[in-house]
């Protein structure tokens, strides 16, 4: 079954300039403060805590969040004293978490489909469908991932949520799948700071651990493990058709000695 396209970008405009910049900014302007009231925000805690021992973090090393929403992966790292710089594509999204965020967290408006950072951060994180997995355009997510794996220093790892494909057919009952692309759409219903109900299209791109597999050793990436889990409960439990979140940990090689050294 087809799904309804989102809106394009116009090709003559660039990302970070167009308008639409991305299908889903207008929900994030809507939702804006109330983003953070949805039970897939509330296990940021248990997240970071799996993420710094997955990732071999610590005390003054420096993260980029990518696709970092109102920025509370970022705030919990910045309290943990991990420096954490975080990009989205939605404005409303920014201002959010700049207000209130600590001083080791910084964060800027741009566009997860072209990272312009060359191993500027000791680890890089994408984490529930902020920017992997948003876009039904061919070679968006390839483009991400590649910019993550720019992004981090040689040596440094990687940790992205995809949701599970597998999940999708077998118990995401209210989405339609269309198989050929990956793309489960939904109509759903979301709501403002103030209550106000609206209704949008949610496309979310889905895949299989052998896809991200695919996916990480184009980029040059060495996986490490592909763990099921769910917002609020990560892990390295193997991956299994019946959590809705596949995490892939993956890690830059570091660059070859010198001859002799």
């Amino acid at each position: 079954m087809s799904t309804p396209d989102p809106p394009a970008l116009d090709p003559a405009v660039p990302a970070a300039a167009a308008s639409p910049r991305h299908w889903f900014e207008p929900a994030a302007d809507r939702m804006g403060p109330s983003y953070l009231r949805y039970a897939h925000t509330k296990g940021t805690v248990q997240e970071v805590d799996h993420l710094v021992e997955a990732l071999g973090l610590a005390t003054g090393m420096r993260v980029l969040d990518v696709g970092c929403g109102p920025g509370r992966h970022a705030h919990e790292l910045a309290r943990r004293g991990i420096a954490c710089h975080g990009i989205d594509i939605s404005a409303r999204f920014v201002e959010l978490a700049r207000g209130g965020a600590p001083d080791a967290a910084t964060f800027e408006r741009a566009d997860a489909r072209a990272l312009e950072y060359d191993a500027g951060f000791d680890a890089v994180i994408a984490l529930c469908q902020g920017a992997f997995g948003m876009s039904q355009d061919p070679g968006d997510d390839e483009a991400i991932l590649a910019g993550m794996a720019r992004a981090v220093r040689p040596g440094g790892r990687l940790a992205m949520t995809a949701f599970n494909a597998y999940f999708a057919v077998r118990y995401h009952t209210a989405a339609s799948f269309d198989a050929g692309p990956g793309v489960a759409h939904e109509v759903t219903e979301i709501h403002d700071e103030h209550g106000r109900p609206a209704t949008i299209d949610l496309w979310t791109g889905c895949y299989t651990p052998r896809e991200l597999r695919l996916l990480a050793a184009a980029a040059g990436l060495d996986v490490e493990r592909i763990s099921s889990v769910e917002p609020g409960a990560y892990g390295d439990e193997p991956a299994t058709v019946d959590r809705p979140e596949l995490l892939l940990v993956a890690r830059r090689p570091a660059e070859a000695q010198a001859s002799g050294a």
